[in-house]
């Protein structure tokens, strides 16, 4: 006995296979764009407002009114000891600092920057630069330079 064996072609597949594939590709778009947009539209906070994703400006202050960044303590606590002592001190401390927490290294410049231009409000240009130290390169003196002119 013999039996005939059929062979299906893809050619064979109609509208409707073409239709969920394109709908097994686009629902999930659809659903989560619109998912997206009815949670931004949603009052979170409980009051009325007028502007859904504008922030209050309480919830703003509380924002910035928590931990700051290390690198800004850093520079208010050598800023202080650089008024309370001498830049040099502060220049080993950042040293210190940058050394024993290494994330700090990319905001060296910039806290010596600050600390030059405060040396030279404390002690004038020519003692604020003979504190000068190859610390971060020479971004004390460059912020020694630009509070004079």
């Amino acid at each position: 006995m013999k039996h005939s064996t059929t062979q299906q072609t893809r050619r064979g597949r109609g509208p409707a296979h073409r239709i969920g594939r394109s709908l097994a590709l686009v629902l999930p778009v659809v659903l989560v764009l619109s998912g997206t947009l009815a949670v931004t539209r949603v009052n979170w906070t409980g009051g009325p407002s007028h502007s859904v994703l504008a922030a209050s400006s309480d919830e703003v202050s509380a924002v910035r009114s928590g931990p700051r960044p290390p690198q800004d303590v850093l520079r208010d606590r050598l800023l202080t000891e650089l008024q309370e002592k001498d830049p040099g001190v502060a220049l080993t401390h950042l040293q210190r600092a940058v050394n024993g927490r290494p994330s700090l290294a990319r905001h060296c410049a910039s806290i010596a920057r600050a600390l030059g231009e405060a040396a030279v409000r404390r002690y004038g240009p020519t003692r604020a630069q003979s504190y000068a130290r190859p610390v971060c390169d020479t971004a004390f003196a460059s912020g020694v330079l630009a509070a004079q002119g």
